[in-house]
């Protein structure tokens, strides 16, 4: 398909072939210099250290265009601290933050035609990844790594857009104590598919999962951050866990609360029990693939515990934070110095 033949605004959130990717390849203790490809295919060993032993990890970001017709991404200097981060826990070597930038600089600008105009509510998302890549049979890590970053235009991530979604709490945990739940890693999301498999099939937009060794508090969904809106408005709660990855949306949230709206804002301990007691007025998910999604009611065992919001639209706290951020990604507001990166 073209980028001519794209019904922008009816994209939904799946992977579309565009013109070129980028690929580099660590080997000899070394990265090379990396290039752009047209090829779209890996091939590996049947012995590959990703194929038996799970050994990667990866990172998401959109570009967008903006009011004004630039091509923009949104803090990519936060995805590549986060990758190199990712990778020192997984025993790979890290690919240099200040060349994955530069990397998503040249694999945008060369697929600029695949970026969503302004105002159709679709963008290109960029997905750096990396993985072990030559063959490994005992249980180590493998001596040599391939770097890739695909991007893709796309749509909302969930269907309703704005609308409230549902959510369950699975009798799955999403990550053990002092575990991986705190990077990006793929074995992290390989072990979420059948939980959100088993909440589709029941209904439900997402999993809300407890903490893994008391599961009375908070945590986070399979693939978004939880924010929490109280005090009419006045006052933003994030959850904090050493296993929640840190969700470079949720902390721009967090900036934009308290330095842009005037809200106060606690990063802490949730206990399941004030969500059911009721005292929140607002939920929402927040990530780079979602932004912000408002949450209308969760389903504990058949127990439904209504937001006070509802399921009708998205609070007006979160829908103020939904609008802010989105406004500085498009270009509509001031950005905090070093949020937007320009594509040239």
């Amino acid at each position: 398909m073209s980028p001519k033949d794209i019904d922008w605004k009816s994209l939904d959130f799946n992977y579309r072939e565009t013109d070129y990717s980028y690929v580099s390849m660590y080997k000899d203790g070394k990265w090379d210099d990396g290039e752009l490809t047209k090829d779209h295919t890996v091939t590996i060993s049947e012995c590959s250290g990703v194929l038996q032993y799970s050994q990667s990890c990866f990172e998401g970001l959109k570009a967008y265009t903006t009011e004004d017709g630039r091509i923009v991404c949104f803090r990519p200097d936060m995805n590549a601290k986060r990758m190199h981060d990712s990778c020192l826990r997984l025993e790979m070597p890290p690919f240099p933050e200040d060349r994955f930038v530069d990397a998503v600089e040249k694999v945008v600008k060369a697929n600029k035609d695949w970026v969503p105009p302004y105002g159709s509510g679709a963008t290109l998302y960029i997905r750096p990844y990396m993985f072990g890549f030559n063959p490994v049979i005992g249980v180590k890590p493998a001596d040599e790594y391939m770097f890739r970053i695909l991007v893709t235009p796309v749509g909302p991530y969930f269907k309703g857009g704005m609308k409230p979604v549902e959510v369950t709490i699975p009798d799955f945990d999403r990550a053990a104590p002092h575990g991986t739940g705190g990077i990006k890693a793929g074995l992290n999301y390989a072990m979420s598919l059948h939980p959100i498999m088993e909440a589709h099939r029941n209904g439900f937009n997402e999993n809300m999962y407890l903490d893994p060794a008391t599961r009375t508090k908070v945590e986070e969904t399979g693939g978004a951050n939880i924010i929490f809106i109280k005090d009419n408005g006045k006052t933003l709660v994030t959850p904090k866990s050493d296993s929640i990855l840190p969700s470079i949306t949720r902390r721009s949230i967090c900036y934009i609360a308290e330095n842009i709206l005037g809200m106060k804002v606690e990063h802490r301990e949730v206990f399941f029990r004030e969500v059911a007691e009721g005292e929140f007025d607002e939920m929402g998910l927040c990530g780079t693939a979602a932004v912000i999604s408002p949450v209308g009611q969760i389903n504990d065992h058949g127990n439904i515990i209504h937001i006070k919001a509802g399921m009708e639209e998205m609070g007006p706290a979160t829908r103020k934070l939904y609008d802010t951020l989105t406004g500085i990604q498009m270009g509509r507001l001031p950005a905090p110095e070093g949020w937007i990166y320009e594509i040239k």
